[in-house]
């Protein structure tokens, strides 16, 4: 038998490996990568574009990750870079037409998902989980902030 530990974590690396291959599998279908989906779906909601320090923040990723990947989405055109005072520094990033088209197939892709899974829920079930799910995120984020309260 698992114990509470071995069970949250369990369950919680089975969604997140869900989801990617949900990313994945949906991303193919127009020739990109699965781990564009997360950058797309967060820059669909700045069409003034975002820096990559913002980016960084919002997906949780390192600045390298964030860097490798707009790298690619700028060569595949999804993403352009508005420079200011003619320098690439501190550009913002944000979609161009055929990246907005693609974030907009990911968005309605992404609804389809979370209604299918979901829809055995009542309205008051799925306020219940998601309030849980987000206490539980917010008491990791501090505890990985502060350490794990001494007994």
């Amino acid at each position: 038998m698992l114990g509470r530990y071995e069970q949250f974590s369990y369950i919680v690396s089975v969604i997140n490996r869900q989801i990617q291959k949900i990313e994945r599998d949906e991303m193919v279908k127009h020739g990109h990568k699965g781990a564009f989906a997360q950058y797309l779906m967060i820059m669909r909601h700045h069409p003034e574009g975002v820096t990559a320090s913002q980016l960084c923040e919002m997906c949780d990723k390192d600045k390298a990750a964030v860097s490798r990947v707009m790298s690619e989405m700028v060569d595949k055109k999804l993403v352009e870079r508005i420079c200011s005072k003619d320098t690439a520094y501190r550009a913002k990033l944000a979609l161009t037409q055929e990246g907005s088209r693609i974030a907009d197939f990911v968005a309605q892709r992404a609804m389809a998902a979370v209604a299918a899974v979901g829809n055995e829920l009542s309205d008051e079930e799925r306020k219940q989980f998601y309030s849980t799910l987000d206490f539980i995120a917010m008491r990791l984020q501090s505890i990985s902030k502060d350490g794990i309260p001494q007994e």
